[in-house]
């Protein structure tokens, strides 16, 4: 199997979209997201990691979407839609998106957004329409689905696909036709926002590789149970034949992160219904995320070569049990379809040997989380003195703790540990000496929370797994990105010889 070729030297920021600064109560791809490129591209900063950019659901977790090929209706920037004579300014400028400029608050989103869409939706003259129908024959193989979906879960008041009608549970052609000809106007509107999400994406992925900055983007191993992907797939999945419902759901057991270990709740694949027609399903999957992003981190890899599963009725993930997957014919197909794309693969947890096997056979580099280096002694292959060349070092993630959230926990044997190991001195930013050592690393990227280089506590956290209602909210302030942080990020990718610092030259 050919290997993934190395990544060239660099440093990188994970930075969620919705966590952008923006007047309208969440991260768009508006002017702040531009301005944050333009600061990304001063600072030499090679990658933006962000999160997966599907439609959220309740709990509004971008790892439980109604879809992994549709995109994110309140990335859509309001801005943008009124240069485009869509809406007016005063259809949204003074309405309440949130009283707290660094959270999120997505039941306002919810209940105020779909209607600023909407006016717009109404607004599209012709040359649009045909704009957006082209796009519906360009899409159509998920796109027609997820319209469809998301129509009836509106007109059945947001409910499960599982509590459908039966007929429509069960896509009966004729329910679904005779719906489809009755809520023709709401399926189309589903149509032209998918159409300006993707207008909007594409517009400002273009930009950030204009400033030869790479877009890492996250694809999550499951498909959430209420999306439109497991309605019109439910073959690819282990669910009970009659009531389509999960009789084990995934999860993964007790690990650094959570002692309970993390329920995720979504159903599990059954591999042999993949593998009998080549994968079709995930080949589409990483193909239209491949248009996203110019490289892909496959969040949970130890799940292609075994998953965790957990009775569907089990409060928590202690209880599991672990099952094959189907990995090596798996990458197979995947090398095949798609010889030239980028993968990283998320190895955290509970990793075997089959599972090291595995990423080593591919070729893809793994991660390296400073947050799991200290134990009883300085031999974790965590700390940067073990680390290869073919990996990917991160400070944090948006599931852990901020680095000085981390550091502000430990127990004072672990700090001590720390201090010895980076040498920090009484009167220096334990954050950059970290910061720096990670820089100074032979991983070929090194990957920082936006929050890390802000030096922010865990009032900053993105996620804090098993915990509902609390998570994703957190936002960046306006302007406090400055000149100032952006020069000491630039001499430490010069120093360490990351980032685009040869590319600034060039500019200069």
């Amino acid at each position: 199997m050919k290997k993934n070729k190395r990544f060239k030297r660099s440093n990188g920021i994970i930075m969620p979209i919705f966590s952008l600064p923006s007047d309208y109560g969440i991260g768009t791809f508006g002017k702040e997201a531009y301005k944050f490129i333009d600061f990304l591209a001063k600072a030499s900063i090679g990658y933006w990691q962000i999160l997966p950019l599907g439609p959220t659901s309740y709990g509004d977790s971008p790892y439980q979407s109604f879809s992994s090929f549709a995109g994110n209706p309140y990335f859509i920037d309001l801005d943008l839609l009124s240069e485009d004579g869509l809406i007016e300014k005063d259809d949204y400028s003074k309405l309440n998106f949130g009283e707290y400029e660094e959270s999120i608050d997505y039941s306002i989103l919810y209940n105020i957004r779909f209607r600023i869409l909407k006016k717009a939706y109404e607004n599209i003259d012709n040359n649009l329409k045909e704009k957006i129908e082209e796009f519906k024959k360009e899409e159509e193989e998920w796109l027609k689905d997820y319209c469809l979906f998301m129509a009836i879960k509106k007109d059945q008041l947001d409910i499960s696909w599982i509590d459908f009608d039966k007929d429509l549970r069960d896509r009966n052609p004729k329910a679904l036709k005779d719906f489809t000809k009755k809520h023709i106007d709401d399926i189309n509107f589903y149509a032209f926002i998918q159409y300006e999400f993707f207008k909007q994406w594409k517009n400002l992925k273009a930009y950030a590789n204009r400033k030869h900055i790479k877009i890492i983007g996250d694809l999550p191993i499951y498909l959430a149970l209420d999306s439109a992907d497991a309605w019109a797939n439910t073959k690819i999945l282990k669910l009970d034949k009659d009531e389509k419902k999960p009789d084990f759901v995934a999860a993964v057991p007790p690990d650094a992160y959570s002692e309970d270990g993390q329920l995720w709740g979504n159903p599990i694949y059954n591999w042999e219904s993949l593998e009998e027609d080549g994968f079709k399903f995930w080949m589409d999957r990483i193909r239209i995320n491949l248009r996203l992003y110019d490289i892909l981190r496959l969040d949970h890899f130890r799940g292609f070569e075994s998953y965790y599963e957990v009775p569907a009725t089990d409060e928590n993930a202690k209880y599991g049990k672990w099952k094959k997957a189907k990995g090596d014919e798996f990458f197979k197909k995947i090398k095949e379809e798609f010889k030239d794309a980028e993968f990283i693969a998320e190895d955290l947890g509970f990793i075997t040997k089959e599972v090291e096997d595995l990423k080593n056979k591919v070729g893809f580099p793994g991660m390296k989380v400073i947050q799991f280096a200290f134990g009883e002694d300085f031999t974790s292959e965590y700390l940067p003195h073990n680390y290869e060349r073919n990996s990917i070092v991160y400070a944090s993630t948006h599931d852990s703790d901020t680095l000085k959230g981390w550091f502000d926990n430990l127990d004072e044997k672990t700090k001590e540990m720390v201090v010895d190991y980076f040498d920090i001195k009484e009167d220096e930013s334990v954050n950059f000496k970290i910061i720096r050592a990670l820089m100074a690393s032979v991983s070929d990227i090194a990957i920082f929370q936006i929050q890390d280089l802000l030096e922010l506590g865990n009032e900053a956290r993105i996620n804090k797994p098993g915990i509902l209602g609390e998570n994703w909210q957190w936002r960046l302030k306006k302007d406090i990105l400055d000149e100032e942080l952006s020069e000491k990020i630039k001499s430490l990718a010069k120093l360490y010889e990351r980032g685009n610092y040869e590319n600034k030259i060039k500019q200069e």
